[in-house]
């Protein structure tokens, strides 16, 4: 396959998924309830934690930024943090422990009820992210899931699935950071209401 066909598939396909994401009322209606739910977390004085593997933590860091610092204005930071980034405690963990429970240990720490906790994993099966979805519900923390189709072992400990109808993992991963940043723009203008510009 030549590349200007690669690239055309790729924007094909990409397009595809988000048509099927415009026309399924359900995901939207869900995208909507937890981008509202974010937003009483924040007013309670609680937080919002973020976990994935790979491009997914990649994914949670970069919507951990767009909270914490800013989206389209300057406007006081909102605490969000994804849990990979302290590679100290992450590879002593890792080390002393397991990979499976790093994740799960911060979630002991720093979780609190009332929170909100975001995995992401395309498969939905990622071992580490679903101990931590288990263990943030045992602290009474919202429980969210960004999945690619079919929702993986995740779906079960989730209050809120947001399944991306596809099993194509970069397909899936462009859809968590759209939608991402679509709660982040209405997390910004809930908290902090204001004429976004540009």
């Amino acid at each position: 396959m030549d590349k200007s066909t690669i690239i055309k598939e790729n924007l094909k396909a990409s397009i595809e998924v988000k048509q099927a994401l415009l026309t399924d009322k359900d995901i939207i209606n869900r995208i909507e309830d937890l981008a509202e739910r974010i937003i009483k977390v924040y007013q309670d004085d609680g937080k919002v934690l973020f976990c994935g593997n790979g491009g997914s933590a990649a994914d949670a860091q970069h919507l951990a930024a767009e909270l914490s610092g800013r989206y389209y204005y300057d406007r006081p930071p909102l605490f969000a943090e994804a849990l990979h980034v302290n590679t100290s405690y992450l590879t002593a963990v890792a080390n002393d422990y397991s990979y499976d429970v790093i994740y799960e240990r911060l979630i002991k720490g720093m979780g609190r009820k009332g929170d909100v906790l975001i995995g992401l994993s395309t498969s939905g099966n990622s071992k580490n992210v679903v101990n931590a979805l288990i263990e943030a519900k045992k602290i009474g923390m919202l429980t969210v899931g960004f999945t690619g189709k079919n929702g993986g072992v995740m779906k079960e400990y989730c209050d809120i699935l947001i399944e991306i109808p596809s099993e194509n993992t970069p397909r899936i991963q462009e859809c968590h950071m759209l939608i991402g940043h679509s709660i982040c723009e209405i997390v910004e203008q809930g908290m902090f209401p204001q004429q976004k510009k540009g």
